[in-house]
Parts: C-alpha cells; sequence; structure tokens
C-alpha cells in the first residue's frame, strides 16, 4: 500500500553536482527535490517515507549540518562515499542521533577527524580521507562495530591512540591499508578474525602483539619491509585459528621459521628468498594447502629433501614459477596431495625419471595442473615415461621454453 512507511522505501543514487532527497506525497509517487548543490539538508516535512537507505554519493556535498538527518530516525545505511567533506563541513554530531544506523561509508573524503557516531553501528567505511590519527574517543561506544575500514590516511605509530580499538568488542575484520605504520598496532580487539595491513612500513613483528587475537583467521602483511630476523620466534606460532598469512612483497630471504601450526594458505611471493630450510614446515598440523614462492630467488640447492616435511599429505598448490632453478627442485616426488605445480619461468634444462612421476610405482597423481614452459627444456629428450602418473596428458604445459624454435 502506496509510497509511505518503510514498505515503500528505496535506495536512491542521484545525479551530480547536487543530489535530491525522497519525499512521500501521499497523492503521488515518490517526488524527488534536488537540494541546493554542496550541502546536504536531509530534513523532511513528513515522517510517512522513512528511506533505510541513503546513497547521496560522488556529489559535491562539502558540508552537513548537525539536524540534517533529523527526519530519517529509521536510516540504516548511508553512503556519502567520494564527496567534499572534511572536518569544518561535517558536523560532527550530524550522525549522532541516527539511532538505527548500520552501515556508514564515508570513502574518499578529506576528513581529518571521525565524528561521533552511534552506537547502533555495524560498518564504517572511512578509506582515503585525511585522518591524522586516531585518539581515545575515535570509536567509543561503536560495541556492536563488525567491519572497520580505514585504508589510505595518514597513520602511524605515534598518532593511534593505545586503547583505540578497546571499545570494539564486536569487531571482525579491520583494514589499515596503505598508511605508514612501522609495526602491528598494540591493542587489537581479541574479536578480530581479519587484519589487512598491506602497503606499510612494517620492518618487525614483536612478541606480544598478537597474542590476545586468538580467533585471527587471515593476516595480510604484503608489501611491507619485513625481514625473517624481525618477526619474533612466537610471534604467530600460537595462534591456534590462523589459516592464511600473506608476506608477499617484503624482504624476506628465506621462508621463515615458527610459522602459526594450523596454517592453509602461506603467501610468499615477490621476496628476495633462496632457501626454504628443513623441517620449517614439520610441526604445523595438519598441513599447509597452498605455498606460493613464486618471484624470488630459489635456485636448487635452497631446497632440501626435509625442505617440505610436514607437507607430503596436505598441500595442493605449489607455486616455485619466476625462480632461478635449473633442475626439478628435490621433493616433489613426496607431495601426495599436490594438484598444481607451477614451474614455469626458471633455467630447468632436464626432466629426469621420477622427479615428476615415480615410475616405480603403479599409481596415479593428483596432479591437474603442471607448467613447465619458458624453461630450457629440449621436449625430444624427456623420458616418455616421465608424466605417466598425470591422468590427463593436456595438464602439462611445456610450450613455449626459452629460445626455441618452433616445432
Amino acid at each position: 500500500g502506496g509510497a509511505g512507511g518503510v514498505a515503500g522505501s528505496r535506495a536512491v543514487r542521484t545525479p551530480a553536482p547536487g543530489f535530491a532527497h525522497v519525499c512521500a506525497n501521499p497523492s503521488s509517487p515518490a517526488s524527488f527535490y534536488p537540494l541546493a548543490s554542496g550541502e546536504a539538508n536531509a530534513r523532511v516535512s513528513s515522517t510517512d517515507f522513512l528511506p533505510l537507505g541513503f546513497l547521496p554519493a560522488e556529489n559535491e556535498i562539502a558540508k552537513i549540518p548537525a539536524d540534517a538527518f533529523s527526519g530519517l530516525p529509521n536510516l540504516e545505511w548511508l553512503d556519502l562515499s567520494k564527496n567534499k567533506l572534511d572536518s569544518q563541513g561535517l558536523h560532527p554530531d550530524a550522525f549522532k542521533n541516527l539511532a538505527k544506523l548500520k552501515r556508514l561509508n564515508l570513502d574518499g573524503n578529506s576528513l581529518a577527524t571521525i565524528p561521533s557516531l552511534p552506537s547502533s553501528l555495524q560498518e564504517l567505511k572511512l578509506n582515503d580521507n585525511d585522518l591524522q590519527g586516531l585518539l581515545r574517543q575515535s570509536f567509543r561506544g561503536l560495541f556492536k562495530l563488525l567491519t572497520l575500514e580505514v585504508e589510505g590516511n595518514h597513520l602511524h605509530d605515534g598518532n593511534i591512540y593505545p586503547l583505540t580499538f578497546k571499545p570494539l568488542r564486536s569487531l571482525i575484520y579491520l583494514r589499515l591499508d596503505r598508511n605508514r605504520l612501522r609495526a602491528i598496532p598494540s591493542g587489537l580487539p581479541p574479536s578480530l578474525q581479519e587484519l589487512h595491513l598491506d602497503t606499510n612500513h612494517i620492518e618487525e613483528v614483536t612478541e606480544g602483539v598478537l597474542n590476545k587475537t586468538l580467533n585471527l583467521s587471515v593476516l595480510v602483511l604484503s608489501n611491507n619491509r619485513l625481514q625473517e630476523d624481525r618477526i619474533a620466534p612466537r610471534a604467530w606460532i600460537d595462534l591456534p585459528k590462523l589459516e592464511s598469512l600473506d608476506l608477499s612483497y617484503n624482504r624476506l630471504v628465506h621462508v621463515p621459521s615458527f610459522l602459526p601450526r594450523g596454517l592453509k594458505q602461506l603467501t610468499l611471493h615477490h621476496n628476495r628468498i633462496e632457501r626454504i630450510p628443513g623441517y620449517v614446515f614439520a610441526h604445523m598440523k595438519p598441513g599447509l594447502e597452498f605455498l606460493h614462492l613464486s618471484h624470488n630467488n630459489l635456485r636448487d640447492d635452497g631446497i632440501h629433501g626435509v625442505s617440505f616435511l610436514g607437507l607430503h599429505w596436505s598441500l595442493a598448490e605449489l607455486l616455485l614459477d619466476n625462480n632461478e632453478f635449473r633442475a626439478i627442485p628435490r621433493g616433489i616426488l613426496n607431495l601426495k596431495s599436490l594438484q598444481v605445480l607451477r614451474l614455469s619461468h626458471n633455467k630447468i634444462r632436464h626432466v629426469p625419471l621420477n622427479s615428476i612421476c615415480d615410475t616405480r610405482v603403479a599409481e596415479d597423481s593428483n596432479l591437474i595442473s603442471m607448467h613447465l614452459e619458458n624453461n630450457l627444456i629440449d621436449r625430444r629428450r624427456i623420458p616418455p615415461t616421465a608424466f605417466s602418473c598425470i591422468k590427463a596428458y593436456h595438464s602439462v604445459v611445456l610450450r613455449p621454453q626459452q629460445n626455441e624454435e618452433d616445432y
């Protein structure tokens, strides 16, 4: 019935430069009332029509007064991303009385401070602003917040108050990418499950910084300045739920020791890794499933017979492309669960018998994708049974080889 009430609500994306506000008119369908460009004045004369979602995104809004949303008590989500809001133009109490607001997107503005926010909030996005720090009161009362994103701001170790995250006792997902942090912030909520710190200046991981985050399952530290000797031995080995660790684009020279016991995915591409130390995975249970080591400096002597110990029955995907191998690495034969093996873009010259398939046992391999292209292999000299355990011939990619004539 009719345009009034929540049933008639619908989110509206309105054209730049100004934005329209939807009001109910009992005698006609919902109408659009354009507002003055640059100012959000969302008061309504009638409470018949109370939209659940409001989308004045990608406009030229530079000013929001304290009472801008006073007529919208049922508002549940609000997208003000990509406007021209700064901390002078946005009244600090503009959102305070939106008692049902669950999702607020303020990405792509110029806010230097975080305004007062209602305790109902579950998702807060403040990416690509000008935040100059996280203060003691920044997240006060936000005990229902599940997702917090503050990527691409001016955050560093000196402007994040030690207890700033303390009120966030329900927080699951935290994104702090593209800031200037040299260390993982302390005082992270124990509820946290996913932490993203890509593209910072992180040089070390200290012993106690993650000891309260026992629910952490995903940790992304790619594009930082980490070296393995700056990772404390007990930094993360005791995190019982950590399953995915991304250390790509760092300064690691060998695979770090003391990895989390339950880890399933380890991403180490684009480092300077020369060595997989023996037994480095031996303590892991049930064992890694995905190991990504593309674009490193691994040579034949960097992998030992015991380098993959602990992964023999778990590893499904091993990426070793774009390294310095001259031969098929030792230990591949023992990886009984391996489905994807990538050795392309190396300097491999031969595929010896019993390097991929053990011809002494009549059993099929689990390999469904085997990449050996862009090496120095003479395909005519590959032993006929070298790939005999691989069920489908097309699973093996051998073309092209470097400096190869077209056969």
